[in-house]
């Protein structure tokens, strides 16, 4: 028995649990309050996509006479074959498996239906990558295929990483999502419900915290609620997450709390607790108080915030708790033979967060003016580092996805060097602004951490909408630091934007020459575009009008986030949404870069007014001799083999040490003066990461200069400016 039950509902991601339960239940272990948690989505998938059940469903589209397409029929008329290696398959997605990775790859082993029509060039996405890639992305095709006849034969709101999500978009009234839920249950809500129940039975909670961080989640989570109310009605029910954070702020319809008894907002901790307390406690005498949450009272919807208690600090949260999840039953798929995109799909990651909102706070798209970005406040290194260690020593996985909205540069560096420090091998990847501060020193050092891996926003590759967006940063400047993350193996992949209020045809046509020229120049190796969306917690939304865009509000009783809007340039920005996307895939598989922008259109387009140089001349930058006194000196590499020498010329002996450094790659000779060859060898133990205190510029200039002269001189000389090349790194 359990006080509480946490879950996340059917879809979200099949590679890895969404966090937000373990977040949670780390944090009730510091209180002492009993949790179990469960993803629902995970179990379903694995019910659903097992031969038994998949032989049930074939049964059941032939009975009710739904298969209709030729695709289809071309699936039911292969059942067998696609029956026969479903279990195996899965164990192989779930790496349990991995010998049958040679089966898949030959062309016969997998039935083939229209998913097998979009078929990437293998030799280019796998031909580095290895057959057990190959093979994932083979068997993933694979699984889309019977996806698609789940679709079009037994349930057209099914999704692997969604479901229903049509009904929770924009869903400004309730109506619509009220009157599926009155409908029957559907197979999957079937199987949905009945691993609920047996769950319910186990854990016998007297709350259940239901977490919907998207869309595709909400109809789930009140499938679940109304099953509860309906066999367990003195179970209390609560929903929170990023979806009630973001689209129920709003909420006045009292029919949604026919399914749910509480809607908290923002972080979840303490409303939890105050729920944890007023449900569960047997002492019923003191009124109960909330934090940020919805009830019904009277017959009305009520939002309550009437504790006097302060949200946690970051510090007092604790370590997230991975505990009751089906670890070793995630399912790795790749959906798209892009290395980068792998990363959300492919693999277990350990989910973790730097800073609690976004340092900068000030891009205009985006929801600025909500607690969960505008409350800005980061974690100490050591204490990350210490629930890196833990989490661990927890799951087995030693992978980890920062979950920023924007990582803190400074915080990247300490922990960088934390984990250095404590010898730990990670991966990491993580969420940035293409900030300066992201030098190649500093990408060096993440890099030697385990960082594999960032995303960021460049948006608008126009200076004149950056600037607007507020983004900070200059198309020139993310060249650069795409340049510097590139150039230490980090791979690098950019949010793109079109369709920004104001944005002309030209500025599209100039954003797009932008990003043919960083991917020609091999800085950025993956991207994706969006069109811009308005959402109510924007500064767009907040201040429409000062965008030259006209919002067209709808009432509000339920979901409020993403707004229609008229742009009063008139522009139609969806019909670039093909050309853009089509021209990216070939960038990304290092093709036509040669080809005038209009190929990519069917459309007429202006030239763009970009000069065709433009993003390689950004990159050519002049050697930087100011260095700030206080900068942090670090060497990452082996202390070398160290050997004197003594050489005469024309009577004058001079007394040498040949200094012989190996990496893992290659080896290297510098050749110094004795005394300024001793103080660096002196020098570069204390400078290592492993030092409780890193020495700086200042500090290693006074030293030097104790004993010698001219420090400068010696650390622009060529030897130093070798071993700068090569693991000594400026912080």
């Amino acid at each position: 028995m359990k006080d509480l039950l946490l879950l996340t509902p059917p879809f979200t991601q099949l590679n890895t649990p969404y966090p937000a339960t373990s977040y949670l239940k780390g944090f009730l272990n510091t209180k002492s309050i009993s949790s179990y948690q469960m993803d629902l989505g995970i179990e379903v998938i694995l019910e659903l996509f097992s031969e038994d059940t998949f032989s049930e469903l074939f049964e059941i589209a032939y009975q009710n006479d739904s298969i209709q397409s030729e695709n289809c029929e071309r699936i039911y008329a292969l059942k067998d074959a696609y029956l026969q290696p479903l279990n195996e398959v899965i164990r192989f997605l779930q790496g349990k498996n991995n010998t049958l990775a040679r089966q898949i790859c030959t062309d016969n082993f997998l039935p083939r239906a229209s998913r097998f029509d979009q078929l990437d060039d293998m030799d280019w996405a796998f031909g580095s990558m290895g057959m057990q890639d190959k093979a994932k992305h083979l068997a993933t095709l694979y699984l889309e295929d019977l996806s698609d006849f789940i679709v079009e034969c037994i349930d057209d709101n099914f999704g692997f990483s969604r479901y229903a999500e049509r009904l929770g978009q924009s869903a400004n009234s309730f109506d619509e999502l009220y009157e599926e839920l009155q409908e029957d249950t559907t197979l999957i809500d079937l199987i949905t419900l009945e691993i609920l129940n047996d769950q319910l039975k186990i854990t016998q909670p007297k709350l259940v915290c239901i977490s919907v961080p998207f869309p595709g989640n909400l109809y789930s989570a009140l499938r679940c609620g109304q099953f509860i109310k309906e066999n367990y009605p003195d179970i209390k029910i609560a929903m929170g997450g990023g979806f009630p954070n973001t689209e129920l702020r709003s909420v006045s319809d009292t029919r949604v709390f026919e399914f749910l008894d509480y809607i908290t907002l923002d972080d979840g901790e303490l409303p939890i607790e105050l729920l944890a307390e007023a449900v569960c406690s047997n002492d019923k005498s003191e009124a109960s108080t909330f934090k940020r949450t919805f009830i019904l009272e009277d017959g009305k919807v009520v939002y309550k915030n009437d504790t006097l208690k302060a949200d946690y600090k970051q510090i007092d949260l604790g370590t997230p708790d991975y505990s009751d999840l089906l670890l070793e039953d995630y399912i790795s798929v790749i959906e798209i033979a892009n290395p980068m995109h792998s990363l959300w799909s492919d693999g277990r990651w350990n989910k973790l967060t730097m800073a609690h909102g976004c340092y900068w706070g000030k891009c205009t798209f985006c929801d600025i003016s909500l607690d969960y970005i505008k409350i800005y406040e980061p974690i100490a290194a050591k204490i990350l580092v210490d629930r890196m260690e833990q989490l661990i020593e927890q799951t087995g996985e030693n992978g980890f996805h920062f979950v920023d909205e924007a990582a803190p540069p400074a915080l990247m560096k300490a922990l960088a060097l934390e984990i250095i420090k404590r010898k730990l091998t990670v991966t990491w990847w993580t969420n940035i602004r293409f900030e300066k501060n992201f030098t190649k020193d500093l990408c060096l050092l993440l890099k030697a951490s385990g960082c594999i891996a960032i995303s960021g926003g460049l948006e608008v590759a126009s200076d004149r909408l950056l600037k607007l967006i507020d983004k900070g940063v200059t198309v020139s400047q993310v060249a650069q630091v795409t340049q510097n993350l590139t150039e230490a193996n980090i791979m690098v992949h950019s949010y793109l934007m079109y369709g920004y209020p104001t944005q002309t045809v030209q500025e599209t046509v100039d954003s797009l020459e932008m990003v043919r020229q960083l991917f020609e120049m091999g800085i950025i190796q993956s991207g994706f575009w969006h069109q811009f969306a308005l959402t109510a917690h924007s500064p767009v939304g907040l201040n429409p009008s000062e965008y030259g865009i006209t919002p067209n509000y709808k009432n509000i009783t339920f979901a409020n986030n993403d707004v229609d809007f008229k742009d009063h340039t008139g522009i139609d920005h969806s019909k670039f949404s093909f050309g853009l996307k089509k021209s990216l895939f070939n960038f990304m598989h290092g093709i036509g870069f040669e080809l005038s922008l209009q190929e990519w259109f069917d459309f007429k387009i202006p030239k763009t007014q970009i000069d065709p140089y433009f993003i390689e001349e950004c990159l050519e930058t002049d050697p930087n001799f100011n260095v700030k006194p206080s900068a942090k000196i670090v060497w990452l590499g082996a202390l070398p083999i160290v050997s004197e020498q003594v050489k005469t010329k024309r009577g004058v002996t001079r007394h040498q040490l040949a200094f012989t450094f190996h990496s893992n790659l290659s080896s290297f000779q510098i050749v110094l003066e004795k005394e300024p060859g001793e103080w660096l060898l002196r020098n570069l133990q204390l400078l290592q990461p492993q030092n409780e205190k890193l020495r700086s510029f200042s500090d290693l200039k006074k030293d030097f200069e104790m004993e010698m002269e001219d420090f400068e001189l010696f650390w622009f000389s060529k030897p130093l400016l070798l071993l700068k090349a090569n693991g000594l790194l400026i912080l």
